[in-house]
């Protein structure tokens, strides 16, 4: 199941962010300095969503393979707990960033022109 998600998230929308750019916006200029948030990581928003992404599938994987470790056991119950909660709390972020994304895309669709 978890690697059906992760197929998903290879067609996912981070691609369709991270091309956006204000270079093909026609009016529009950059100053020198640049005052983006991101820009001084060098990372935009895409890529950071990406890697929110990527780490809450690796956490998922994560408790996944505890439980099975578990199930056979070769891994302590406490052990698995701790993972199964690690990705409990990654699905349930992933979950809220899902809902705050949808909701304020319903909002820009009943906006007035």
């Amino acid at each position: 199941m978890i690697n059906a998600i992760n197929q998903v998230s290879s067609i996912g929308m981070t691609r369709g962010i991270g091309s956006l750019t204000l270079d093909g916006i026609a009016g529009t200029e950059k100053s020198k300095e640049s005052t983006t948030p991101g820009a001084a990581t060098g990372l935009s928003f895409g890529d950071v969503l990406g890697d929110v992404a990527t780490k809450a599938m690796t956490d998922l994987k994560g408790a996944e393979a505890a439980s099975f470790a578990g199930i056979k056991g070769t891994m302590s119950t406490r052990e698995v707990v701790d993972k199964v909660m690690q990705g409990e709390q990654a699905l349930q972020t992933a979950t809220a960033l899902r809902d705050k994304i949808v909701s304020a895309f319903l909002d820009i669709t009943r906006m007035q022109i």
